[in-house]
């Protein structure tokens, strides 16, 4: 039998064969950081997942983000992958409060995407996802309101299984103090009467600047609903009257927020008398002169007598 001519193969062919073929030397390396990418936007295009922010790959890998997670201890891979999502949300959790974070954050609540608030007067203010607690496995996410300065669970069902703990309890105030814009101001001047023809437009105070640049800069929403009966309005004290609603209440300007009186001097005085008084001077009156007229009434019937 006559055998194949045998010829040496140049290097360079080698190497042409090899990319022809789809071998790569270095394929190992970036299928592992395209695997891993591709899974944390896989996991947060899933269904209920919206509420997540892309996490960067260095904050994952740096061990320093990791401390105190029992995952990141776990010498078995397969364990690691099973927990996956439970690891990813507890980095989640330290990541929003970071800067890169938070400018993720923002852009996903100027632009909606965590929903509005369900109460009437707040008029459809954006909300923040949140946690009632930093334990995973407590309770699912929540969604906290700038306005009413309250949290409400989430309207769809898709979010019920998603762990409140993926956000923690400190990130709306974090979120706040960074972006005070978005915040709505602790005080909330009284909106003028409607009239007929004054254009409707959004419901609220006045547009006034908060002096404190710490505090919310937003104007407030700080309707609050009353129960009325026949056009009459009900009575804190009757059975079914309002209760708490000084929870919602805010003052009228930047001044009575501070604690300074908003009236005349002199009443400004006479409430600077009275303070601390569990009475009015107006009640000390009307007893002193209902004691004068039993005192009265008593020296007449000893007259009398």
């Amino acid at each position: 039998m006559s055998g194949m001519p045998e010829h040496d193969l140049d290097p360079e062919e080698l190497e042409q064969e090899e990319d022809e073929l789809g071998f790569d030397s270095t394929s190992e390396g970036s299928s592992e950081e395209t695997s891993t990418l591709t899974w944390i936007n896989w996991f947060t295009s899933l269904p209920g997942h919206d509420y997540f922010c892309e996490v960067h790959e260095d904050f994952i890998e740096d061990d320093f983000n990791l401390t105190e997670e029992d995952s990141a201890q776990i010498p078995d891979v397969s364990i690691v992958e099973a927990s996956a999502e439970l690891l990813y949300g507890l980095v989640h959790q330290r990541f929003i409060l970071t800067k890169p974070g938070l400018v993720q954050m923002v852009e996903k609540y100027e632009a909606g995407h965590f929903g509005a608030c369900p109460r009437v007067f707040c008029h459809a203010t954006h909300v923040l996802p949140c946690g009632k607690t930093d334990m995973p496995g407590v309770d699912t996410v929540k969604l906290f309101c700038p306005n009413c300065g309250d949290i409400y669970s989430p309207p769809s069902s898709k979010y019920a299984l998603v762990d409140g703990a993926f956000f923690g309890t400190s990130f709306p105030a974090l979120f706040f103090q960074t972006y005070p814009e978005l915040l709505s101001a602790p005080f909330a001047p009284r909106p003028p009467s409607p009239s007929p023809d004054s254009p409707s437009g959004t419901p609220g105070g006045e547009t006034i600047p908060n002096p404190n640049p710490h505090g919310g800069q937003r104007p407030a929403l700080a309707q609050v609903y009353e129960a009325r009966i026949y056009g009459f309005r009900v009575s804190e004290r009757a059975r079914s009257g309002p209760r708490m609603r000084w929870l919602r209440d805010r003052p009228e300007t930047y001044g009575e927020l501070r604690g300074e009186a908003r009236a005349s001097p002199t009443a400004a005085v006479r409430a600077k008398g009275k303070k601390g008084k569990l009475f009015d001077d107006e009640d000390d009156e009307d007893g002193d002169e209902e004691e004068e007229e039993e005192d009265e009434q008593a020296a007449a019937v000893g007259v009398a007598r």
